[in-house]
């Protein structure tokens, strides 16, 4: 791994320590020759799952200064290089700050389309980001919901396979008013929220071009700290739509579909509960 690593810095390694495993990459904290410390997610092939990720983070940076979101340092096929972050505890300064630029990395340099121009992946599942320049609610349906359905449905009953259906059969009008899509980090759980230096960084995306309430539908689908924070600065900065509090749960609808189909039945009651307070 040593020799890889400086070959894809092109700088000298003085030390790697081992931080365990997720999903079916190694992490690691390694020294370089010049005192600086950085992240590596390793693995023998990741069948551009590390790709997607540094085109991800180097194109949510696109969206402006203050964007926030760690540099690559350096990514292929089996190695993602990103600078150390030292955690820090979570502040409310830190996320007023991070409500603020999560609002503007939403409505800043704007993407054309739905989707992304590489193939993506949310873990170590692909996900469909082919360009769309339909309407959000046909597309979330179509790319986020339906394949997520088919991939975790060995899980869930007849029924709550059809209560799933019934969402997506009405989603045109569950959807809210039409929003221009936003560049959006797409798994943004509270693990991948870097507390660092007196702010945060999103880390892991799975970016593409969405709607910006999945952003935040997200963060609270397992809970992040000093939420009402964030929400407030970010809805101070660039007003959500009425009503966006009750589209919560269809928002979150995919990342559950996402976690029936990695790890099963578990996830199933709180699939079926978002589903049913979608529909309302």
């Amino acid at each position: 791994m040593r020799g890889r690593l400086e070959a894809l810095l092109g700088t000298g390694v003085a030390d790697v320590s081992d931080l365990g495993s997720s999903h079916a990459w190694t992490l690691h904290r390694a020294t370089l020759a010049d005192g600086r410390a950085v992240f590596v997610k390793a693995a023998s092939d990741q069948a551009g799952v590390f790709a997607a990720e540094a085109a991800g983070l180097r194109w949510l940076g696109e969206a402006g200064r203050g964007t926030p979101v760690p540099d690559v340092l350096a990514a292929d096929d089996r190695m993602l290089v990103l600078p150390w972050l030292p955690s820090t505890p979570p502040s409310r300064e830190a996320a007023e700050r991070l409500g603020r630029e999560l609002a503007a990395l939403h409505t800043g340099n704007r993407p054309d389309a739905y989707g992304a121009p590489w193939d993506g992946f949310i873990a170590d599942l692909p996900l469909d980001n082919t360009p769309d320049g339909r309407d959000w609610p046909r597309w979330y349906a179509e790319r986020r919901l339906e394949p997520f359905l088919r991939l975790g449905a060995r899980h869930l009953s007849d029924g709550d396979v059809r209560l799933v259906e019934r969402v997506m059969a009405d989603i045109a009008d569950l959807a809210g008013p039409p929003e221009s899509p936003s560049r959006i980090h797409g798994d943004l759980w509270s693990g991948n929220v870097q507390w660092t230096d007196g702010r945060a960084l999103l880390i892991d995306p799975a970016a593409h071009g969405g709607h910006r309430e999945t952003d935040l539908a997200m963060m609270a689908l397992f809970g992040a700290p000093h939420l009402d924070t964030v929400l407030a600065a970010y809805d101070e900065a660039a007003p959500l739509a009425d009503g966006w509090r009750s589209r919560v749960p269809l928002h979150q609808l995919h990342p559950l579909l996402v976690h029936v189909a990695l790890f099963g039945g578990s996830y199933r009651s709180s699939l079926v509960d978002a589903a049913r307070a979608a529909l309302g």
